[in-house]
């Protein structure tokens, strides 16, 4: 039972990171690193799968091995994070909205910047 639990864990994140090749505002690759953790513990051959396969396998195993974000993915997420910002601010949210949204995105970002490529 506990690895038909990953298992379903596994094709939900494979399923939110396919949607996020195509939203904008929804990240891919922390859906695969999902997946890829699940499918290690339900089911090797899925995990193998989506290791070695060509498009989804690159940005996992670059996580895995050096602990690595592409240039694009980090342009992408820090300007993301931004926009948000910028749109919670226009919205005109309440400021103790915005400097704990601030901070978290901030720590985020900073983290995000800070790994190698």
């Amino acid at each position: 039972m506990k690895r038909f639990g990953y298992l379903v864990l596994g094709w939900a994140a494979v399923a939110l990171g396919g949607l996020g090749v195509v939203l904008p505002g929804l990240p891919t690759t922390p859906f695969l690193l999902v997946a890829a953790f699940a499918f290690g513990k339900g089911s090797p051959r899925m995990r193998a799968w989506l290791v070695d396969h060509a498009h989804l396998g690159p940005p996992i195993r670059n996580w895995e091995e050096r602990g690595a974000i592409s240039r694009r993915a980090k342009v992408l997420a820090v300007s993301m994070m931004a926009a948000l910002f910028v749109l919670s601010i226009v919205l005109g949210l309440a400021p103790w909205i915005l400097v704990v949204q601030g901070l978290c995105m901030g720590g985020a970002a900073v983290f995000v910047l800070t790994r190698p490529e």
